[in-house]
């Protein structure tokens, strides 16, 4: 395989912010100094002007292409991400961050709580959506970028950029949120406290007090992905890739081992998970997902959080996907509507389930492929690469 380009090459940094105010927080806390880790990939023109900032989702983090740290795996979105791709690097400048509350080096619950010398745990503050995009716009600032070009996401990635046109209209140009919704469900806020649940269940949980106990609440951390990771599937795509098929046997074993398929990729999915993620940083990014509701911001009337935006939407939605259903992206849309915004909207047919924006599929990339080059054409950027800074 090649090497990418030189300009191409993500770069992985950090950078300590509020460290002469702290940032208020949603919950009317203050929290500072905060450090951001993120990944930048390509170069920022001239103008400033081509920087697209990609929002991952629950799981995900600031590794966009490149091998990841812990795991060495790919990217997670390589499919989409790099030179030539849908999202170029020879065109765009990328940022993606880790969330305020992750795990990957900005400050969260595993991070050290300047004031004890010890992991934050439970002591660190509840954050929300609002907050990490907020923290977003900080590094932004320290990037000396004003105004986006697009800003993408899906998932909770959708709920950032959601927040990003409502919190900030006047610094982005395009948002596209991709198998999301203005609001977390009740369907899905009960998935979450399973999964929380099961975290908190584990002995090795420790109150939240794990890290300084020289444990890992390892089991119900595992549960907790098992319980999610069914909700980004969808059922035709488990009959089909698994059906009832047994794993390594001939017969069932009349017992509890993995006899299915599809329990052993479960357990799989588990074991890796705890393996890069911290069981904290679950709690409070679920929470976050909990508490979001643009609707509510704005009286109830989800159309007025919206009133006056002249940023362009492209909303994408699933068939298949139940976590996120299409009628949830139709709302949004209707909304955006009655505020007399810019907006497109497909609904991509496929039987991936909610995954399917990380996945190879062809109308959606060609749909995201579309909007980019008809925004940037709208905006002025160039094609093709071109020399710039990386800031």
């Amino acid at each position: 395989m090649n090497a990418l380009p030189a300009a191409s090459q993500p770069l992985n940094q950090s950078v300590t912010l509020c460290v002469d105010a702290p940032m208020r927080l949603d919950s009317g806390l203050e929290l500072g100094p905060i450090t951001v880790a993120y990944q930048t990939i390509g170069r920022l023109n001239a103008e400033r002007t081509n920087a697209i900032l990609i929002c991952h989702a629950l799981t995900g983090d600031q590794h966009v292409i490149g091998p990841h740290p812990v795991t060495g795996r790919p990217g997670w979105w390589e499919t989409l991400v790099g030179p030539g791709k849908t999202i170029d690097t020879d065109r765009y400048f990328i940022i993606c961050s880790n969330v305020l509350g992750g795990c990957l080096g900005t400050t969260g619950p595993k991070e050290i709580n300047p004031a004890t010398g010890k992991p934050w745990g439970l002591g660190f503050p509840v954050i929300t959506i609002g907050d990490m995009v907020r923290a977003q716009a900080l590094l932004l600032d320290h990037l000396g970028i004003d105004r986006l070009f697009c800003a993408i996401g899906g998932s909770m990635g959708a709920m950032q950029v959601l927040q990003w046109a409502v919190s900030y209209p006047e610094r982005v140009r395009a948002v596209v949120p991709i198998a999301g919704s203005w609001r977390h469900s009740a369907q899905n806020i009960a998935f979450h406290e399973v999964g929380r649940q099961a975290i908190m269940a584990d002995p090795d949980w420790n109150g939240g007090d794990y890290l300084n106990q020289g444990t890992v609440p390892r089991r119900g951390l595992a549960v907790a992905r098992m319980t999610a990771h069914i909700t980004y599937l969808s059922e035709p795509a488990l009959q089909s890739k698994f059906g009832r098929k047994l794993q390594d046997r001939a017969s069932v074993t009349y017992g509890f081992d993995a006899d299915f398929q599809v329990e052993s990729y479960l357990r799989h999915q588990g074991a890796n998970f705890v393996k890069r993620f911290d069981a904290n940083s679950y709690l409070y990014i679920t929470r976050a997902m909990d508490y979001f509701d643009l609707a509510a911001e704005h009286d109830g009337v989800l159309a007025r959080a919206f009133q006056g935006t002249k940023v362009r939407f492209c909303v994408v939605s699933f068939t298949s996907d139940w976590l996120f259903p299409t009628a949830e992206s139709r709302a949004v849309v209707r909304a955006m509507n009655a505020a007399a915004a810019d907006v497109s909207f497909v609904e991509v047919t496929t039987d991936k389930g909610h995954d399917a924006f990380l996945l190879d599929e062809p109308e959606f990339h060609d749909t995201l492929q579309g909007f980019l080059d008809g925004a940037a054409d709208m905006f002025g950027l160039p094609r093709g690469l071109f020399s710039g800074i990386r800031p």
